[in-house]
């Protein structure tokens, strides 16, 4: 088995490296609202070019690639790729806010709605929603680490990755749902970047975000709460 008794020792570098892609990620992000939002942030959304969209799909996607290949550099083992990708990952998001913050001054509240992501299809919700769900994944990538470093043979049961899957696709309707069904009314496809319009995410064209749907986004945590708990306990 692949053991990485030092892991400790390279998380400052990771930690640097999460950081410094978030304040890339929100340079960018201050970047397209100077040109789109001068007078800052705030739905309905701006239209933009079809093509500026296409790479913003591309952009979000490279991200994950970045943040997943730090973790497959350091160890072979899948479940300790996956703890420094849960890590990575939720102090990339929580950072990207803090930048947004001293670059924008943005957001006022942390219950201010965002756009969160656009793969499959735009994820909306409130700025304190996403930072929920980083800090749970920094928490379990930490403790995966932690039990790792300790039981090389530690492994995570079907029952506990099942019972956290259940948890982030619940989390995941809970950003889906208000944006959804405003584009089945619209009939555009949720998927699309372009409109007839000419405008990129034209879907969401006139859309001003509802009510957060809390208590699903509350139930699916609670489901990948028992899941990180379940495979903690359970060492084999």
């Amino acid at each position: 088995m692949d053991r990485d008794p030092s892991w400790t020792a390279r998380l400052p570098w990771m930690l640097a490296f999460a950081v410094s892609m978030a304040w890339l990620e929100s340079a960018v992000v201050a970047y397209l609202r100077a040109l789109y939002y001068p007078g800052g942030f705030g739905f309905p959304l701006a239209p933009i070019d079809p093509g500026l969209a296409l790479i913003e799909v591309g952009r979000e996607a490279a991200t994950l690639v970045m943040l997943m290949a730090p973790g497959a550099l350091l160890t072979r083992r899948r479940l300790a790729r996956f703890a420094w990708f849960a890590i990575l990952f939720g102090v990339w998001d929580v950072f990207y806010y803090v930048w947004l913050k001293v670059f924008l001054g943005w957001p006022a509240s942390l219950l201010e709605p965002d756009i969160l992501f656009l793969i499959p299809a735009p994820w909306v919700g409130p700025v304190l929603a996403p930072c929920i769900v980083s800090a749970g994944l920094v928490a379990l990538g930490l403790l995966l680490l932690h039990r790792l470093g300790r039981h090389p043979l530690f492994r995570v049961g079907a029952k506990a990755w099942a019972w956290m899957a259940t948890g982030a696709a619940v989390i995941l309707a809970s950003f889906l749902l208000d944006p959804l069904r405003y584009i089945a009314r619209s009939g555009a496809a949720p998927w699309s970047v372009d409109a007839a319009d000419g405008s990129g995410l034209g879907q969401l064209t006139g859309y001003v975000p509802g009510p957060f749907a809390w208590g699903v986004f509350l139930a699916g945590c609670a489901l990948a709460v028992a899941g990180m708990v379940m495979a903690l306990r359970r060492a084999r």
